[in-house]
């Protein structure tokens, strides 16, 4: 039970790894804080993860709204008592195109909400992890950020390059605080958008949505893509006491598919 007695507050809370984050910290003895912009896709989360709803809080807030990100934070602290940790899962990762043909709306919105956006939970929670004596955040950042993407998502990668920054300045400026702030790395991950993507090409190439997986997971160490679920337990391991002296870092949870050095 690493997170026995502790809240966490998790945004982006649907499908994929915010579930997963979810369901994991609720295993650990976590309470959870929800956080999504759609209502009805959240609350059919948070029922299926904790039918009897004790121990999460289901909250409508886009990270891009200061407001309602106070709003779930101060609803949360009021249910259960305190603040100890944050998710970042919310991302813009939809949008296909090069940098280079990419407008400019498109191309400021993935970058306002990557980048602006995180931040922006970040700042509605630190006044109730100062006042809980500390606490840890954990952004979500991508493959991309270090290595090209053979998917043409144009400025995503870059953006997921500036939250690194981001992470690295944030820890920085919490430290005294008590506040630890790391970044889990995934690649490819085994969950809704993969599958997505699997069965899309598999469409393309008349092959079976597993041959583009296994042959996605070809180019790993192991020879195998870790999962939403896999990922989630890194996430886990730097919300817990066991990753207390660390801050700052970045953590690439991609089976061996490259290597940071």
């Amino acid at each position: 039970m690493e997170l026995k007695g502790k809240t966490i507050l998790i945004s982006g809370a649907g499908p994929g790894l915010g579930g997963a984050c979810a369901a994991a910290a609720l295993r650990d003895g976590a309470n959870v804080i929800a956080t999504a912009r759609n209502l009805d896709r959240l609350q059919g989360a948070v029922a299926e993860l904790d039918p009897g709803g004790e121990r999460t809080l289901a909250m409508v807030a886009d990270i891009m709204n200061s407001d309602a990100l106070g709003v779930a934070v101060a609803a949360g602290v009021e249910r259960f008592g305190g603040l100890d940790g944050v998710v970042n899962v919310a991302a813009y990762d939809a949008v296909m195109g090069t940098l280079l043909d990419m407008d400019a709306d498109t191309f400021r919105q993935v970058l306002e909400v990557n980048v602006y956006g995180s931040t922006n939970l970040v700042r509605a929670a630190v006044p109730a992890l100062k006042t809980n004596g500390g606490g840890a955040v954990v952004l979500i950042g991508s493959q991309s950020a270090m290595k090209s993407n053979p998917v043409p998502q144009g400025v995503y990668g870059p953006s997921k390059a500036a939250l690194l920054a981001v992470a690295r300045d944030l820890a920085n400026d919490l430290g005294p605080d008590g506040i630890r702030v790391n970044t889990v790395v995934p690649s490819w991950m085994w969950g809704p958008n993969v599958q997505m993507y699997c069965q899309w090409q598999a469409s393309e190439r008349g092959v079976e949505p597993e041959d583009i997986k296994n042959e996605l997971a070809s180019a790993n160490a192991l020879r195998a893509m870790a999962a939403d679920t896999d990922v989630a337990e890194s996430v886990i391991f730097f919300l817990s006491d066991r990753s207390s002296m660390i801050t700052g870092q970045r953590l690439l949870v991609n089976a061996g598919e490259y290597f940071d050095t």
